[in-house]
């Protein structure tokens, strides 16, 4: 028998892909990391909400199932710089720069939050610098000589 497929088989539905470049990588795994910590206060919010004893438990339950929603964006946007998709650099993008005020309010508290506001600042800058990278821009197909699509 031979192995060779007839001329009207269907094509394999695994086109391999090049490899991304380390920096989108590096990017989609700040971006998802940050998006699995809102995600995570967002439960430990609403868990308080529910089970503790909360000031206003409704702010809390609300809070937490808001920090839920916004968890979505980054952790999409993740998904999509992992794949090389072009319309997840938006929304990487946006992410960073929402996140640059909330570590500065952060950083205006003081105490404990001084480490959080360094660290989201550190990786918002870094995620920004990475997406912004020619070779990160080229490997999403976003570059000067590229038509808009």
């Amino acid at each position: 028998m031979s192995k060779k497929q007839p001329a009207n088989a269907p094509a394999p539905a695994v086109a391999p892909t090049a490899a991304l470049p380390g920096r989108l990588t590096a990017a989609a795994a700040l971006t998802a990391l940050e998006g699995l910590a809102l995600a995570g206060l967002g439960l430990y919010m609403l868990f308080v909400g529910i089970a503790g004893d909360p000031d206003s438990p409704q702010q809390a339950e609300t809070g937490g199932i808001t920090l839920l929603a916004l968890a979505a964006l980054p952790l999409v946007a993740a998904r999509g710089l992992r794949r090389g998709r072009r319309w997840s650099r938006g929304p990487a993008l946006i992410t960073q720069l929402m996140a640059l005020p909330v570590a500065w309010t952060l950083y205006s508290t003081g105490g404990a939050m001084i480490a959080a506001a360094v660290a989201l600042a550190v990786a918002a800058v870094a995620v920004v610098a990475l997406l912004v990278n020619p070779t990160a821009t080229e490997a999403l197909g976003i570059g000067p000589g590229e038509q808009a699509r």
